[in-house]
């Protein structure tokens, strides 16, 4: 009887596990979780609603939504795609909704069906909990030894690594070190941090760079949040990590061309000349903001359009499509943690997930060096991976 094991019961752990279960239902397989209970993430993600997939309606190129690894995910999305995904869960008893930004969700709302599903369908497998794995290591007989106790195949699934991945030390591996992704931005402005709670569409960029994002961006008490900024966070995870977080941001708050928010004021300017300025801001741009962005550009509150003349107008547009900010460091995004970084993927074999070097050996999910924007991108690449895996482990 064929011996299995899985290392961390997370979200591609627990779907490489449920697909092991299915194929090789004779096998046994030992899931180690070092905590007190399996796919504590998958609970919490989304709010507690679990955003698991997305449609992809809204990427252009698969670099969008993977910064890194998009090439080895667009080979095993043919094999394991969204649709299956979708597909998989209903099966399983978890009726899905598709919402209007292509973020997919449990009908219920509920994240917890989607780990009831999950965990009904490893049923069979021995699974330890509070059990930290401390080595993985090749041993004489070529099997593969977890903590000593030889193993017929074995799939690391451990999640990000911030500091690491000591129980593979004695394995000769490449490794690309761990930086945060998808965080927000600490930003030491007052008056911004006054409108806390205002959304608006908009675009962000690290001047100097070719780091670009749009999307909602979200004001918050300590700086910035919000799809823009998170995006924003996970294409230039590397970059920022090497500024120690500190370096300066450009705020367009209309996401239009500088050309096109020109001719937008001189046609209010043109329609209104007798009206406020404060009072007619731009289609799209709420009051309060207007109001801030007014005072930045060293506008009367009380000045009319017919008043402003080309040196205010300047200053406007300027303001309203390259507004400056200091980024003064990162703040975790609610409770979800991403690492780019991981198990080099020119240590596997893309079709498999398996090791070149160490036979039965095989990695899924973020453990790996792929990491995703925010929108259920990270956990279609658990679903993906963990798919492949067992499904090459079950043909061994």
């Amino acid at each position: 009887m064929p011996r299995i094991a899985v290392i961390g019961a997370g979200a591609a752990g627990c779907f490489c596990t449920a697909e092991l279960r299915r194929l090789r239902p004779e096998a046994a397989v030992d899931v180690y979780e070092a905590g007190p209970k399996p796919l504590a993430k998958v609970a919490i993600t989304g709010g507690g609603r679990c955003n698991l997939t997305n449609s992809f309606q809204g990427i252009r190129s698969l670099a969008e939504a993977y910064p890194r690894g998009e090439r080895l995910m667009k080979r095993l999305l043919k094999v394991f795609s969204q649709e299956d995904a979708c597909r998989w869960f209903e099966a399983a008893g978890v009726p899905l909704v598709l919402q209007e930004d292509h973020c997919v969700f449990p009908r219920s709302q509920d994240a917890m069906d989607i780990v009831r599903a999950l965990l009904r369908k490893m049923d069979g497998a021995h699974l330890h909990l509070h059990t930290p794995v401390r080595s993985v290591m090749s041993g004489l007989s070529g099997h593969l030894e977890v903590d000593g106790i030889p193993y017929d195949a074995v799939v690391v699934t451990t999640g990000g690594a911030p500091k690491g991945l000591p129980l593979m030390e004695g394995l000769d591996l490449e490794w690309v070190p761990t930086v945060p992704s998808l965080f927000t931005f600490t930003i030491q402005d007052p008056g911004l941090r006054a409108l806390m709670g205002l959304v608006t569409e908009a675009s962000v960029s690290l001047p100097g760079t070719a780091f670009k994002a749009e999307g909602p961006l979200l004001i918050t008490d300590w700086g910035l949040s919000g799809p823009a900024v998170l995006k924003l966070s996970s294409y230039a995870a590397r970059h920022l990590a090497e500024c120690g977080y500190k370096a300066p941001l450009c705020v367009n708050w209309t996401g239009l061309r500088e050309e096109e928010i020109r001719e937008n004021l001189r046609s209010i300017a043109k329609t209104h000349p007798q009206k406020q300025v404060s009072n007619t801001p731009p289609e799209g741009l709420q009051a309060r903001l207007w109001s801030y962005l007014m005072g930045k550009s060293g506008i009367r509150a009380d000045i009319r359009w017919a008043e402003l003349g080309l040196k205010g107008l300047n200053r406007l547009v300027a303001t309203l499509t390259q507004d400056s900010y200091s980024i003064a460091g990162k703040t975790r995004f609610r409770e979800e943690f991403v690492t780019a970084g991981g198990v080099a993927l020119s240590n596997l074999d893309p079709a498999t997930l398996q090791c070149r070097k160490y036979p039965g050996l095989f990695f899924a999910g973020e453990v790996l060096d792929i990491d995703a924007i925010t929108g259920g991108f990270n956990l279609q690449a658990a679903w993906t991976t963990g798919y492949v895996a067992a499904h090459a482990i079950a043909a061994l």
